[in-house]
């Protein structure tokens, strides 16, 4: 049997990003089928060794090739004489990808560019719409986005694979499992409120700090405190640690976690927690949440981006989706607009007093409904089933090298 061989462009998939994690994902689910093969250039870190690796056990089924940023046209052109790949599968935010969507009148012929597209919010990225052409196929992270690509560019073909998370490990955990845990962080009998995120401006991390303290002056400073799973002194973000200093909070109110710790351990941290929090003004998916909901642990969201699609099914609510009480237009020079969604305080510290009231079985029961959704919706075999049925799709619409089709490198325009 002839593999597909697909040529993958992201965060390194060893790496513990989100784009990491994910991209890990779809390609360990589609080797299982014995029917792929890939080689990754693996980008957004600095490697200390650039030779080709193979991931074991797959061999020759999965190479590796770190490269800086994410590559470059000479190495585009290098990967596809040497490997020949039946399809190009890159994501992460467009911003990237520019110098690659340059290129696609070299790549295109030969193979189809399967795109896994992430986006934030509204409104419609017009601006975005070059790219999106630039694809055979758009694959989107979230309702948002999936809406938004099909807005932008009606005429590409678009399929949303929304995140997953590996509910083998985020799961719910046995009290003995924990217990050192809990006993490191002194959260025996306090309500425990869990953020992990990294520390940078969009996601609000110096004022959540500002309000959980409102929050307990309200409720007691010994009944409840925060675990922040992030680097307090992150250049892009800000000094957690002189926030928690002015504001008296160096008794165990608010603690940071700052040592890397493999999946199962961060299973331990949701575990502990009564609630997991993400109020980030602009969130892609927001996968911090959805480890929360597959470990039965609550959560409360801003509802923007794909964290509104995890805090409730429509009908049944896994914690407390807080909407934005302003949207602001902000920009650059490569995003023009985008909406900045900010959330209310008084909002924020209601829903935290809430979740505080509710009884220890209705948090139970929003938990085990959370932990539902996310296997309804978002397992591991949701994920690796719409990327095997995709990858199928592709190949027999769009083809690759001598059986090409359904691709023209012109346009005609009646003048």
């Amino acid at each position: 049997m002839n593999k597909k061989k697909i040529l993958v462009i992201a965060d390194s998939p060893l790496a513990p990003s989100g784009v990491g994690t994910q991209t890990k994902y779809m390609i360990e689910g589609m080797l299982r089928t014995g029917e792929f093969s890939f080689v990754c250039l693996a980008g957004a870190l600095k490697h200390d060794d650039y030779r080709p690796l193979r991931v074991d056990p797959y061999g020759d089924d999965w190479v590796i090739h770190p490269v800086d940023g994410y590559g470059n046209p000479d190495i585009i052109r290098q990967m596809l004489q040497h490997y020949k790949p039946d399809a190009l599968w890159f994501m992460t935010d467009p911003r990237f990808y520019a110098w690659l969507w340059n290129i696609e009148d070299e790549i295109r012929p030969k193979i189809p560019m399967i795109y896994y597209h992430v986006w934030d919010n509204y409104p419609y990225p017009k601006f975005n719409k070059q790219f999106y052409d630039s694809n055979d196929v758009v694959c989107t992270i979230s309702k948002v986005t999936d809406d938004i690509v099909r807005n932008v560019s009606p005429d590409v073909k678009c399929v949303r694979i929304p995140h997953t998370v590996d509910t083998t490990v985020f799961k719910k955990r046995e009290k003995r499992e924990t217990k050192d845990f809990l006993n490191i962080a002194g959260a025996e009998d306090k309500m425990v409120f869990f953020w992990n995120n990294r520390n940078a401006r969009r996601k609000q991390s110096g004022t959540l700090i500002f309000w959980f303290k409102e929050f307990l002056d309200k409720v007691g400073h010994d009944k409840a405190m925060l675990i922040m799973h992030t680097e307090p002194k992150d250049p892009n973000g800000q000094d957690l640690e002189a926030i928690i200093n002015e504001l008296e909070l160096e008794s165990g109110q608010v603690i940071i976690s700052t040592q890397k710790v493999p999946p199962k351990e961060l299973s331990y941290l949701y575990n502990i927690a009564d609630c997991t929090v993400n109020i980030a003004d602009a969130e892609g998916f927001g996968l911090g949440t959805l480890e929360s909901l597959a470990c039965e642990t609550p959560i409360i969201v801003t509802m923007t981006g794909g964290m509104q699609e995890q805090v409730t099914n429509g009908e049944d609510w896994f914690g407390f989706g807080l909407e934005p009480c302003s949207k602001s237009i902000i920009g650059s020079q490569d995003v023009p607009y985008i909406y900045e969604d900010r959330i209310n305080k008084e909002d924020f510290i209601n829903a935290m007093v809430d979740f505080y009231n509710l009884t220890p079985e209705q948090r139970a029961e929003m938990g085990h409904k959370g932990r539902a959704h996310v296997m309804a919706n978002y397992s591991m075999a949701n994920y690796s089933g719409l990327w095997y049925q995709t990858f199928k799709e592709v190949f027999e619409e769009f083809g690759s090298w001598e059986d090409r089709k359904n691709y023209k490198n012109w346009e005609m325009f009646e003048l």
